[in-house]
C-alpha cells in the first residue's frame, strides 16, 4: 500500500530532523571491525586445528569442531549487528525510492509514461 502524499511529507520532515540531530548518529550500538576480523581468524584458526586434531584423536577434534561452532556462532551475531546497523544509515528517501521502484517496475516514476494518453 503506498504511503500518501501527507505521509512522505510527514516522513521527510522526520528524516531531515534526524539528520539535524547531531546525537542522533552517536546513539546505537556500533560494533568494531576489530571485533569481527578477530573472530574470522578465530574461526579459521579453529577449523584449522580440527582438521590437525583428526591425526590425533577423534574426541579432541569433536572439542575443536565444538569451539569453531561457538565462534561461528559469535561471528554470526557481530556480523547481523553490522549489517543492521549499515541499513539503518540508510536516508528514508532510499527506502522509500526502492518501494517505488519496485512498485513500477524500476522505472521509478509513477505517472504515465510520455506514449500513454491521459483521458
Amino acid at each position: 500500500m503506498p504511503l500518501s502524499e501527507n505521509e512522505q511529507r510527514i516522513l521527510r520532515q522526520i528524516e531531515q530532523q534526524l539528520e539535524r540531530d547531531p546525537t542522533f548518529s552517536t546513539r546505537g550500538y556500533r560494533v568494531p571491525r576489530r571485533r569481527v576480523v578477530g573472530l574470522s581468524l578465530a574461526l579459521a584458526g579453529a577449523l584449522a586445528l580440527t582438521v590437525l586434531l583428526l591425526g590425533v584423536t577423534v574426541w579432541l577434534s569433536l572439542a575443536g569442531f565444538l569451539g569453531s561452532l561457538a565462534i561461528a556462532v559469535l561471528l554470526e551475531r557481530e556480523v547481523r549487528v553490522v549489517a543492521r546497523e549499515r541499513l539503518s544509515a540508510l536516508p528514508l528517501s532510499a527506502w522509500l525510492g526502492a518501494a517505488n521502484r519496485r512498485r513500477t517496475g524500476g522505472s521509478g516514476t509513477t505517472g504515465p509514461s510520455a506514449s500513454e494518453e491521459v483521458d
